[in-house]
Parts: C-alpha cells; structure tokens; sequence
C-alpha cells in the first residue's frame, strides 16, 4: 500500500470470475471512506447482474454504490474536483482509453482502484487489462477454486446449456454461475471449429 503522502497511484485486482475481484475493490473502498476520503465508483454498463446497474456488486452480496459508464470520458467527465480515490469495477469491458485516463489520474494525484478479468473465456489477454497491469503500481491476481478437481483456478470457463463454448463464440457475455465456472488451466476446455469437426468424423 503506497501512504497519502506518495501522490497517486494505480491499483489492479485482477483474476479469473469468483475469485472475488469485486468483493476486494469494495473492501478498499470502504476502508477509503472510513479514512474520510473522498471516493466515487465506477463500473461497465454491461454488469447489470445482481443488483442492477447503480451498485458494484460482489457473488457474495456486497455492494457499494457506483455509477455505470460506457467510456473513459464519461468517468472524466463526471470526475469531483476533490475526489480522492477513484474506483472502477469490470475494468475489462472499458476501452483502451482507460489505460491513459487511470495514468492521467494517478499523475493528478489520485489513487486509482481498478477490477477486472485478465483473461477472456478463451484464457487469452482481455480488452485493456494487460496495459493495465503494466502500468500499476500495485498488482493484485486473484484465483478461485476450480470445479472439477479443486486447485487453484486460473481461467473462465464458459457454459451454454451446460456445454463448454466454442472458440469462436463472442468475447463478451455477461453472466454469472449459470454461464461461467471457474477452472484451472488443465481442467479448462475451448472447442474449436475443427476440433467439433474431428469428433463429428469419429
């Protein structure tokens, strides 16, 4: 943790879904204003799960009020001159601009709090959080605990109707336990277009 006195920085919780990304940006949140700083909250328009767009929300029923945003220069736009603390949950949605805005806030002065998955569904990079990563101060990954045999999950798997998604399904789509679980790297499985081809031919 960098004091007060240090002039801004970033901080990035990142990590595969479950592993309790929202639930850690809250918890620094809440210790901000318990130390009488000034904070506002962030998150994509796209999380709407739970409870609804106005809250970040964790899978274990925390939350905190936030505004949704589609862009960087709506969160610039609606910025306080004497915010403090600025935090910003589901930061993998936002666009590359994100990585310039977080820099521009931390040169400011501010403390910078972003969430976010580093990895799609596919265990690749997701949208800006590798530039992300490189530019904090402070970086925090996550794991949760894979379903099927128990270690430490690293990576998004997602279901439709029960089945593992193909590779070539779209990056984004938001959803909870009925569409993600988590897994670990060996335990994680993408299709691709060829491999349903092979097991078709068989």
């Amino acid at each position: 943790m960098y004091p007060a006195g240090a002039g801004g920085w970033i901080e990035v919780i990142c990590g595969v879904m479950f592993s309790g990304k929202s639930e850690e940006l809250i918890r620094r949140v809440r210790r901000a204003l318990i130390a009488r700083k000034r904070v506002q909250v962030f998150k994509s328009h796209l999380d709407e799960r739970y409870t609804g767009l106005y809250h970040v929300s964790s899978h274990d029923g925390r939350t905190v009020e936030a505004v949704p945003v589609d862009s960087p220069e709506q969160i610039a736009r609606a910025l306080l001159p004497d915010t403090q603390v600025v935090a910003i949950d589901e930061a993998q949605f936002m666009p590359s601009g994100i990585v310039r805005l977080a820099t521009d806030l931390a040169a400011g002065g501010r403390r910078v709090i972003l969430a976010g998955a580093d990895t799609d569904f596919r265990g690749e990079p997701f949208g800006p959080m590798p530039q992300l990563l490189a530019v904090a101060e402070q970086v925090d990954k996550l794991h949760a605990i894979c379903v099927k045999c128990g270690n430490p999950a690293s990576r998004n798997q997602r279901l439709i109707e029960g089945v593992p998604a193909r590779w070539d399904s779209p990056t984004i789509m938001v959803g909870g336990q009925e569409s993600y679980e988590a897994r670990c790297r060996a335990c994680h499985t993408v299709p691709r277009r060829d491999e349903d081809q092979v097991e078709l031919t068989v």
